[in-house]
């Protein structure tokens, strides 16, 4: 498994280490941001409620498809039905899967096919079908010599490869890595910035502040367009929303989009605090009480402030041993510069066209038991446009 998740890193990271990448996936972020705010426009004319969380799922599920894999899903608009049932049989079979933790009888159930189980197994065939047909229609799409395979898409580069080893580099050990992106791309972001949106409506004093500062990092006014928005959402641009950035940092602390992290030692090991560890031990640690730790945090850890990130209005980093969301050391999250670029278009797109509110301000948002951080129900908010 460690040669495997080695090979495996070692292509993607040269895949996200490219200037390709980063100018490809921020032309596809913008597009999509624009699309999603032309989407909420249309639900914020006719005065209707919005599930702000399913919305950002579909924009960022459409996003990864694009840079990761080279397709167009377009699930934002509705009309894809096969691209709406993968969406829904993945997110069902994350949550079933994640309840095999506390459900001492789930192998029996699976032995038998039933309950969960039952339903589980047929979630995971409505994934397969649709990863598998995106694999052979990439196969073929690369048949055609008039591609530039030094702009190939991340799928593509493991499909290359996959050529000169076969046999290990199955279809099988290619859907695995497509879902891991899939997992890393879309929930992530989304699940972080319907949390990020909860907070601002909990607190209209920072979502005017971020909107004050996109305005003022864009240059844009209130005639700017949405597509004009997108053009005026340079890199320069986004480096100059630090505010923004520590209130994406502040959200990820208290919910962190993986919320539970457990490890398997490979060799045995000893734990800086002296704790002995066997081989195939298993190791976890828990990023989202973590972030509630005064121990940590301080006396205010609990409290939803931003400030705690920027030093003179400029956000300081802190180690990835104690903001633990991309992990640390040789497991660091690659995407971690993709996600927050991703984040920070949608967030200023939508901050700077709308403000949100909540459609019941007594209600408290709980989370989905997932292997990432989901709200159950939803986040049902009112979007007003600010001009």
């Amino acid at each position: 498994m460690s040669d495997k998740w080695r090979h495996q890193r070692k292509l993607a990271s040269f895949e996200f280490s490219t200037r390709n990448l980063r100018d490809f996936s921020s032309v596809v972020f913008r597009s999509n941001g624009a699309k999603l705010a032309k989407k909420i426009s249309l639900l914020a004319a006719a005065d209707e409620t919005m599930n702000l969380q399913d919305l950002l799922l579909k924009s960022t599920l459409d996003s990864i498809f694009k840079v990761g894999f080279g397709f167009d899903l377009d699930t934002l608009s509705g009309l894809d039905e096969g691209s709406n049932r993968f969406m829904k049989a993945f997110d069902e079979s994350n949550s079933l899967t994640f309840w095999r933790f506390v459900d001492l009888l789930w192998k029996v159930k699976r032995y038998f096919s039933i309950g969960p189980e039952a339903q589980l197994k047929k979630t995971i065939r409505m994934v397969d079908e649709f990863v598998y047909e995106l694999i052979r229609n990439k196969r073929e799409q690369m048949k055609d010599t008039n591609l530039h395979r030094g702009k190939e898409d991340i799928l593509s580069r493991f499909l290359i490869e996959s050529e000169n080893d076969p046999e290990n580099m199955t279809d099988k050990y290619l859907r695995d890595i497509t879902l891991s992106f899939v997992i890393a791309g879309k929930d992530t972001s989304a699940n972080t910035l319907a949390w990020f949106f909860y907070m601002l409506c909990k607190h209209p004093l920072i979502q005017q502040k971020i909107a004050d500062e996109v305005k003022t990092a864009t240059e844009a006014d209130d005639d700017t367009s949405m597509d004009e928005f997108g053009v005026k959402l340079t890199e320069a641009a986004l480096e100059k929303m630090c505010y923004l950035h520590a209130a994406l940092s502040e959200t990820l602390r208290l919910y962190p989009a993986v919320p539970l992290d457990g490890k398997s030692a490979v060799k045995d090991d000893v734990l800086p605090d002296g704790l002995k560890i066997k081989k195939g031990d298993g190791v976890a640690f828990i990023p989202y009480p973590m972030g509630r730790m005064t121990y940590i945090w301080g006396d205010d850890a609990e409290e939803f402030r931003p400030e705690r990130w920027l030093i003179n209005g400029v956000f300081q980093p802190e180690s990835p041993f104690k903001f633990t969301a991309f992990q640390g050391g040789p497991r660091i999250c690659l995407g971690k510069e993709f996600a927050y670029r991703q984040m920070k278009i949608l967030a200023a797109f939508l901050v700077n066209f709308y403000k949100f509110k909540l459609v019941d301000e007594s209600e408290e948002v709980t989370y989905r038991t997932m292997f990432t951080l989901h709200m159950d129900k939803g986040l049902n908010v009112y979007a007003f446009k600010r001009f």
